[in-house]
């Protein structure tokens, strides 16, 4: 009888724990709504081209959520190319030293390449793919997208692999862990706060160059995408401010859409990796995964989901071709530097093919004197960025400590500053062009600052990560033997947040360069104002479609851009790497 009644009890629970509780009430249709909103937006990717060359971008504001979620699939489907690229590239450039001699210049490289640059020779190859359908111009805008997205999480969390504790390493190693193992259950957790807020930034740095990706140009049509780009860019042709107005307040709604609904729950699940015994006093939190957390269906659906990651976390297999990073490396063999040779010799050759084709194809429509003035123009617009990325640490470093150790400051502080960081430079036009043109104001001086309005939050976004994610202990710590003011700074947080400084400095340096082909160049219907630089130069010899010379201000750029990386911020990286580790 008592058997039976508990057997009866038990398929009772069992069969209670498989109905819905009214937290899934509450979750079910944000999913349906995610998921209805994905293959509406893929249905309209298989419309025929022919639909964007009659289809008039209107600036009725009706329409704006519409284009709201297209350019927002975007954006979401650009993240995720950029986050597998990142676990990819960065994984190899971090533990393979050959690989990492060339595939690490080659992202200073193309973090220097502008999105103009990628749409002009890329277009072409995705519209080929899918001819006489929309998925190859979305798919061209994905790419351009991606382009704004991939090098600042790459650099992240190449930092992240290269600072691992030693200890924790050690710790592995004890432990007997495969390369596959090690890696996700050491080297992605580790990372983890970083790589989110740099997704964070990421997103938002989307929405700078978002005009230029939903404008796809080939040969001498231009095929519109309807998104909030276009509708910015159609707003800016026909000098509209109250529709400018309408895209500020779509932008306002959309980051806080995807703050609430993607980013402050990923940061509030990784608040469990961080490193350190002590737990903080002041947790971050996010209403969306404590809903998650207390559904009966939705959860007990996502359990094996889950069950399955781990256990594939735990297969002991080895990544092939990379080996463990080490900190301590032997006396290499002859054999081994041998090697090193032969892949010194072949990557050299490779660079002098490179550079022969490009002056091959630049010598074509450019002279010597035309070479000698982009480089001038070059050297002015590497003391603009220098000036203003400076400025830009004495005023965010301080600010991003204090908001980054103060979990709920930052809860409140992140949405408004993922707005900031995503605020393009194009609505700031009307205010710039006017200003300068009625006031007779030098363009040298005043377009400077658009060109830091979107790289800044580089180096606010790292610092609070560098900040989340510096030990409890050491607070602690620091606070028993008294250490405060200067001291503390020098001894203590600087030390700490370095390797995060670092990586922002370096990805603001580079989108700096970029967005001086936005910020040099401005225009407000029928007046331009334009600066002496490269990003201006870039800006009007793509405008009037001139390959050669857009050629050479790329590449110009490339240079640049790589020897300030090679000369300045990688000796930094280095140091940071061997000296300032959390160990």
């Amino acid at each position: 009888m008592n058997f039976n009644f508990t057997l009866n009890r038990t398929a009772n629970a069992s069969a209670w724990r498989l109905l819905p509780n009214g937290w899934d009430f509450v979750a079910f249709p944000l999913i349906i709504c995610v998921l209805a909103m994905t293959a509406i937006g893929f249905h309209q990717t298989l419309a025929p081209i022919s639909t964007l060359k009659t289809q008039v971008i209107s600036l009725d504001p009706t329409s704006l959520p519409e284009y709201a979620m297209r350019t927002t699939l975007r954006m979401l489907a650009a993240m995720v190319a950029s986050l597998v690229f990142t676990l990819v590239y960065g994984t190899l450039a971090a533990k393979s030293r050959r690989a990492g001699l060339v595939l690490v210049p080659i992202l200073d490289i193309l973090q220097s390449v502008p999105v103009l640059g990628y749409i002009s020779f890329t277009v072409t190859f995705f519209l080929a793919l899918f001819p006489g359908r929309v998925l190859g111009a979305e798919l061209a805008a994905i790419f351009a997208i991606f382009t704004s997205q991939a090098w600042n999480m790459t650099f992240s969390f190449y930092q992240s692999l290269r600072t691992v504790p030693r200890d924790l390493d050690e710790v592995s190693r004890g432990f007997h862990l495969t390369s596959w193992q090690r890696f996700w259950k050491l080297e992605v957790p580790f990372s983890m706060p970083g790589l989110i807020w740099n997704m964070m930034m990421s997103m938002s740095g989307g929405w700078f160059f978002v005009v230029a990706s939903e404008a796809i140009t080939v040969g001498n049509n231009t095929i519109t995408l309807p998104g909030i780009g276009a509708y910015l860019a159609q707003a800016i042709s026909e000098k509209n401010l109250h529709a400018i107005g309408w895209v500020i307040l779509t932008m306002t709604v959309v980051i806080l859409a995807y703050d609430q609904f993607l980013f402050r729950p990923l940061v509030a699940w990784a608040d469990k990796f961080r490193m350190e015994n002590t737990s903080s006093g002041d947790a971050p939190e996010s209403w969306l995964l404590d809903l998650i957390r207390r559904t009966r269906l939705i959860h007990r659906g996502l359990v094996p989901l889950g069950v399955l990651f781990a256990n594939a976390a735990r297969v002991p297999m080895r990544m092939p071709g990379i080996p463990r990073l080490r900190f301590s490396l032997p006396s290499r063999p002859k054999s081994s530097r041998l090697g090193d040779v032969v892949w010194g010799v072949l990557v050299l050759l490779l660079t002098l093919y490179v550079v022969y084709r490009v002056v091959t194809y630049v010598r074509t429509g450019v002279t010597l004197d035309e070479v000698g003035h982009v480089f001038v123009l070059g050297f002015i617009t590497l003391l603009r960025v220098a000036l203003l990325i400076a400025l830009s640490s004495v005023i965010w470093v301080p600010l991003g400590v204090l908001i980054g150790l103060r979990p709920a400051l930052a809860e409140k502080i992140q949405p408004l500053a993922q707005f900031l960081a995503a605020f393009p430079a194009n609505l700031l036009f009307p205010v710039f062009v006017i200003v300068i043109v009625r006031f007779h104001l030098n363009p040298d001086i005043w377009l400077s600052p658009l060109i830091v309005l979107g790289t800044q939050w580089y180096i606010l976004f790292n610092v609070i990560a560098g900040a989340s994610a510096y030990p409890n202990d050491y607070r602690e710590v620091s606070t028993n033997f008294g250490i405060r003011g200067w001291q503390w700074w020098r001894k203590a947080m600087l030390p700490g947040i370095f390797p995060y400084y670092i990586t922002g400095a370096i990805t603001a340096s580079g989108g700096a360069w970029n967005a001086s082909i936005v910020a040099e160049y401005v225009q407000w219907g029928d007046t331009k104002v334009a600066a002496h630089g490269l990003g201006a130069y870039i800006a009007q010899t793509t405008a009037a479609g001139d390959f050669p010379k857009i050629i050479l201000g790329i590449a110009v750029m490339s240079l640049f851009v790589t020897l300030f990386n090679r000369l300045l911020w990688r000796p930094m990286y280095a140091f940071a790497e061997s000296r300032l580790r959390l160990d």
